[in-house]
Formats: C-alpha cells, structure tokens, sequence
C-alpha cells in the first residue's frame, strides 16, 4: 500500500476524520519545531507554538483548500509566531532580540556555531526566507505562496539575503 500524501491527509482531516491528524503532526513536528526555533532561539517558545500550529490546523481545517499541506502549515506557524510576539508586546522585527534570550538555567546543548551568529544578525525577514528555503527545503514556489510573493521575488529575496549572510560571515573570520 502506497503512503498517502500530505494533501491526501489533510482533505480527510479536513472532512472531520481527526485521527489522521496524528499522521500530520508525526510526519512534521519536528520541521514545524526547527524552523520555529531557529526563528525566536528560544526551546520553550518553540514547543508552545508548535502545540499551536497543531491545534490551529485542526481548527481550522475546514479553510484548507487541497493546496499544498506544507505551505499552508509554514504559513500557519508564521502566523502563530507573530501572533504570540505581538502578543507578548514584541513586533517581528524584534525576532533578533529574542534569538539571544537565554534563561539562566538553560545551558544550549548545541554549540552555537559560526553559521548561526551570523544567520542570527540578519534582518528576521531574511532569517525567515533562509530558514524555510535552506533548512527546512521549501521550493520557490511554496515560499512564495507562504510569504504572500511572488516566485521571482522571492528567488531575489533569497539571492540577497545569502549574500548578506556570507558577508556577515566572513566579516569575522
């Protein structure tokens, strides 16, 4: 038997059979995680939210219009990020003062690389753009549709913001 597909799934889920929600939230909490982690830096936030993203899918399943699952469920994620900054008196653009939030008592269990300080340094913009197309391989096309773009722009989007990273790279070396 063939696996089916994410669209598939989610045409189900949206039809009211939610134990096929599970299908979802185990082939993709981890990418909804990572991505919302390497946005805000912060382990706590990053569980909360995609918690969120889950429920509001389920919630919301009846607007999800057999378009691609991914897309609408990065675009969901955003959302509920932005949302709970804005929330919490932040705007997005202040992403880069959260990616340095550490509490006293958690350690970060990964080395913060060279890669990462430099990706944390550019504009929450342009993190976002190189976190969904480079980290979590969302195409041109899915990221446009995600950021409200189109395809062309956002190839532009992605060209400056890599060149931007490797200056900020290779300023320090």
């Amino acid at each position: 038997m063939k696996e089916q597909t994410d669209e598939i799934i989610m045409a189900m889920v949206a039809q009211g059979n939610l134990d096929l929600l599970k299908v979802l939230f185990k082939r993709h909490h981890l990418h909804v995680y990572n991505f919302l982690y390497k946005m805000c830096r912060d382990r706590m936030l990053s569980e909360d939210v995609t918690q969120e993203v889950f429920y509001n899918i389920m919630r919301y399943r009846a607007s999800y219009k057999n378009g691609k699952f991914v897309s609408w469920m990065f675009t969901i994620a955003r959302n509920c990020l932005k949302k709970h900054l804005k929330k919490n008196q932040m705007d997005h653009e202040d992403l880069d003062d959260v990616s340095y939030r550490l509490t006293v008592n958690e350690a970060p269990k990964e080395d913060y690389t060279h890669l990462q300080k430099a990706l944390d340094k550019l504009n929450p913009s342009d993190k976002e753009l190189l976190v969904l197309n480079r980290f979590q391989e969302i195409k041109y096309a899915e990221l446009a549709h995600i950021v409200g773009s189109t395809e062309g722009a956002v190839k532009t989007k992605v060209s400056r913001a890599l060149k931007k990273l490797k200056a900020i790279y290779f300023e320090n070396l």
